[in-house]
């Protein structure tokens, strides 16, 4: 804030405590997505059998009172974009 840089997170945390941007994967997808590795090598698959997967939905996080302070202009189409904006 002092010295008004944006900066972005990858941790939504980070925004509610008073950054600016914060772009994560969507905790819930990777939670279902461990689920079902465990499922699978509880039913007897092999670990190094099952494929690797990536996070497929992410979060877009905004503080618009920290974004404001620091002089940050977000244009709407970004704000349209994201998926939590905080006032």
């Amino acid at each position: 804030m002092r010295y008004r840089i944006p900066t972005v997170s990858i941790i939504g945390g980070f925004v509610t405590d008073g950054g600016p941007l914060a772009y994560q994967t969507a905790e819930i997808d990777l939670y279902h997505q461990s689920a079902s590795y465990v499922d699978k090598v509880l039913r007897g698959a092999k670990p190094a059998d099952l494929p690797i997967q990536q996070p497929t939905k992410f979060e877009l996080i905004i503080n618009m009172k920290t974004a404001n302070a620091i002089g940050l202009t977000i244009p709407p189409a970004f704000l349209a974009r994201a998926d939590e904006v905080i006032e």
